[in-house]
């Protein structure tokens, strides 16, 4: 009997620990977001994207402290998996990590005037994959997050304000 609430308490404490590692990771990315303008659409996407991978954990870790698999196997096969997803979303997750950078970095803000690659306009949206920037004769030019980290990527109204963080 003592065996089945050890069990069901480490379950819980598995559940407890991996919800709050997840929602204080998604409160901070979301703090960032809201900071660099991003929209809401941008943060729910985040936190649908934490969520999921609270439940992968907490799935891996019941099952795993269950017997039910054991760990071997299942960092075996996550192993595979996650090479396969990577492989595949190589290019996508490449964008979703440049986006996270342009907005913690606070390089990119709603309304900034930009230019990349011929391209000059208003910054509209930032998204996860991609910024949209419209243009002087009203245009949506797409730019992926990727190419704008990579550069050159040149922000007209954000010089007082990227100033201020070069200078310790």
């Amino acid at each position: 009997m003592t065996d089945i609430i050890f069990l069901i308490v480490e379950i819980a404490l598995i559940i407890a620990g991996t919800a709050l590692f997840t929602e204080v990771l998604i409160r901070g990315l979301s703090r960032i977001v809201r900071r660099a303008g991003g929209h809401a659409g941008l943060a729910r996407s985040i936190r649908e994207g934490f969520t999921l991978i609270w439940i992968t954990l907490a799935g891996v870790g019941i099952l795993s402290l269950a017997g039910v698999a054991s760990e071997f196997s299942f960092l075996t096969i996550s192993g595979i998996v996650g090479l396969a997803v990577s492989l595949a979303l190589q290019n996508t997750l490449s964008n979703i990590i440049s986006g996270v950078l342009l907005l913690s970095d606070g390089v990119l803000r709603l309304d900034d005037s930009v230019e990349y690659s011929g391209v000059k306009g208003i910054v509209v949206k930032i998204g996860l994959r991609a910024t949209w920037v419209k243009t002087d004769k009203g245009d949506i030019a797409v730019i992926s997050n990727n190419y704008l980290v990579n550069g050159p990527l040149v922000n007209h109204t954000a010089t007082q304000r990227l100033e201020r963080k070069l200078h310790f």
